[in-house]
């Protein structure tokens, strides 16, 4: 769960990211807020589309189970873990 909270996180820095390393190359202090006021609000719905994009992605993507899940149950004794099939 960790994993996939950062994952998002790091999407949506992503544009945050890009404009600081233009501004570098274009030689303006990536620190003034002057840079950052016009473009913060495009900043953050561009990493917000992100975001979507990878839910809407992972969810056209992700293994099919077919046959539905089988919960834990006990067989001969044994404790069998749950598991799709």
């Amino acid at each position: 769960m960790a994993r996939a909270l950062i994952d998002d996180v790091l999407l949506f820095l992503l544009p945050f990211a890009v404009f600081a390393g233009w501004l570098v190359v274009s030689r303006r202090n990536p620190l003034l807020w002057a840079h950052w006021s016009e473009q913060a609000t495009r900043l953050a719905i561009a990493g917000a589309a992100f975001v979507i994009l990878s839910f809407v992605v992972v969810a056209l993507t992700a293994e099919r189970h077919r046959d539905g899940f089988v919960p834990t149950h006990i067989e001969n004794g044994r404790v069998v873990p749950g598991q799709f099939r």
